[in-house]
């Protein structure tokens, strides 16, 4: 009995599978490259090899594109991502209070009290809190966004850089490499920015308290961490599987779907990834909020219609 997780964000699409012990025995962690269709059906092929569909008794989707790829697999639950980390989390450790996430584009805090999620906040609007900064200045500097962290502990005085606009903060960073600073002060003065800019910004006026959770693909990076728990002045725990908890909520809350209803999973199959899946779009005139409605189709046939603000298609 195996459960299959997929969280599909802006920057990556990542798939699990869980087993009934809420352990994860295999995942994956790809780039979406703005085609989620594709990275979803990839996965799909690539988990076809090691699993038969009759291993699947749920699937639980979440991200950005949870819509799309619950309307493309044959998802059980769809659920939105604060939950699925927040679940996620939780299942980990049931101590964990205070969630950090930062993804690609986006990044968010989530308070947990008694098992319940009391309060959260999530920042959409500027980069210079989120994954794709760093990977814009580790490009820029000339490393992989992978050694950032390790180059960030090296630094014995980090230099200040400003950390409120990611415009600004690209400015600062090269005039601070024009005065000759060290490159590991320059990249752990980043780090700090960027944690001072999500705690001013996402998580400004949230009460957080310990244990705290780190999670999403930046928590791979030590020197955010170090920074985080410098300003927090506690300790922020790092999950073994932090760059899929999304995917994780999303497998646990199809588990306990299937638990609660024991109805058969909506799974179509890892053969779905080799259709060839379409998608088309209008715009409805019924109303003044003229949604703009999407049709996904598989060889022919509607899979799903999403998009609407009213659920009139859905």
């Amino acid at each position: 009995m195996l459960y299959l997780g997929i969280d599909v964000g802006s920057v990556s699409t990542n798939l699990i599978i869980m087993n009934q012990e809420n352990e994860i025995i295999d995942q994956l962690y790809l780039k979406t490259r703005g085609a989620p269709i594709e990275a979803i059906k990839e996965g799909l092929r690539l988990f076809s090899d090691r699993y038969r569909d009759d291993d699947i008794w749920g699937v639980g989707t979440t991200g950005s594109g949870r819509s799309l790829a619950g309307a493309i697999v044959g998802g059980d639950i769809v659920k939105n991502e604060i939950t699925a980390h927040a679940v996620a989390a939780s299942t980990v450790d049931p101590a964990i209070s205070t969630v950090l996430e930062i993804g690609g584009q986006d990044s968010k805090i989530i308070l947990i009290r008694d098992g319940v999620i009391s309060d959260f906040a999530m920042n959409t609007v500027c980069a210079a809190g989120t994954g794709s900064f760093l990977d814009r200045q580790a490009e820029r500097l000339g490393y992989r966004v992978e050694e950032l962290g390790q180059i960030a502990l090296k630094s014995k005085n980090p230099v200040a850089i400003a950390g409120r606009c990611a415009v600004f903060s690209e400015s600062d960073i090269i005039h601070k490499q024009q005065l000759g600073c060290r490159i590991e002060d320059i990249v752990a003065g980043m780090s700090k920015a960027l944690v001072r800019n999500y705690l001013s910004n996402v998580a400004k006026g949230k009460a957080i308290k310990s244990k705290v959770c780190f999670q999403g693909g930046v928590a791979a990076n030590l020197g955010i961490k170090r920074a985080f728990e410098e300003e927090l002045g506690c300790e922020v725990f790092v999950p073994e599987y932090y760059n899929v908890m999304g995917a994780y909520g999303a497998a646990i809350l199809a588990k306990e779907k299937y638990e609660h209803t024991k109805e058969r999973t909506n799974f179509r199959g890892f053969a779905t990834g080799n259709e060839e899946i379409v998608t088309d779009h209008f715009v409805c005139q019924d109303c003044d909020n003229h949604c703009e409605v999407t049709i996904i189709k598989s060889e022919g046939q509607q899979l799903g219609c999403f998009s609407d603000r009213c659920g009139k298609y859905q």
